[in-house]
């Protein structure tokens, strides 16, 4: 099959899935088509599915992958700061490193809102269905909801990096609270130790809990960039550490702390 009738494919064995989709029209449009066959990946429950599915999806997001750009960790310069460290700007799901973070829900299933601009959205949309699948297991097995704070871990799949790391950051409703600021610099240090535990070389982090989550951008960049490096002066870690950034005002709150004139340790809340 060509690229484009591997998609085909794909849509049409997702809406043979489920009677509530039969007589959907498919679109001609090819920009169309790809946001249907998203679609019906984000609300698909974590049910089997067969070896065919699966083999073409992967070639499929294999090369929409690649097609979108992938940017390896050896083609970026570390921050004169600490060699283990780098700040970059773009989409992190074309990021070529061992671990990226992905901010999820304490479902821990993705998000299931179709085309959602969210990372954990576009992060399953593009690692394919068995994310959702891995990430069921390992909440089957666990029993109950994921814990603010703490993380897990899962292959990457169809992504250019190895693993993904998932963590639920807090929701900050009303003011922020040390109870907030306690919570998110668990998120990084338990994705931190993950890592380590499991032996990877280099994680990149988004920027946890500042979307929907509400977390103040300026302080979670300084809880982000504090727990690193006090991570590292505890443990002498050798894990690179990428702060991967999407709007340009994050790009300038880290651009700021991560200048080696501008960084000030501060005293996190019971670390």
């Amino acid at each position: 099959m060509t690229h484009a009738e591997q998609r085909l494919w794909l849509i049409q064995q997702l809406i043979r899935e489920d009677p509530e989709y039969q007589g959907l029209s498919i679109p001609q449009d090819p920009r169309q088509q790809k946001d249907l066959l998203r679609a019906l990946m984000n609300v698909r429950p974590p049910l089997p599915v067969s070896p065919d599915f699966l083999q073409t999806q992967d070639v499929y997001l294999s090369e929409e992958n690649k097609q979108a750009g992938i940017t390896a960790l050896a083609n970026l310069s570390p921050l004169p700061v600490d060699g283990r460290l780098y700040l970059w700007q773009g989409d992190m799901t074309t990021l070529q490193v061992d671990a990226i973070v992905n901010p999820a829900n304490s479902a821990l299933l993705g998000c299931f809102r179709p085309l959602h601009n969210c990372a954990d959205n576009i992060i399953h949309s593009k690692s394919g269905v068995q994310l959702r699948l891995r990430c069921h297991e390992i909440m089957e097995a666990q029993g109950h909801e994921e814990p603010t704070g703490q993380a897990k871990i899962t292959p990457g799949y169809n992504l250019p990096c190895k693993y993904v790391l998932h963590t639920v950051g807090p929701i900050v409703e009303g003011p922020l609270t040390q109870e907030h600021e306690r919570l998110l610099a668990s998120c990084y240090r338990s994705c931190l130790e993950l890592a380590d535990q499991n032996q990877l070389k280099s994680v990149a982090f988004c920027c946890i809990s500042t979307g929907v989550f509400m977390f103040p951008n300026e302080r979670a960049a300084e809880i982000a960039v504090e727990t690193v490096r006090t991570y590292y002066e505890e443990t002498d870690s050798p894990i690179k550490t990428v702060f991967n950034v999407y709007k340009d005002l994050d790009w300038a709150i880290y651009q700021k702390l991560l200048r080696p004139d501008a960084y000030t340790p501060r005293q996190l809340v019971n670390q």
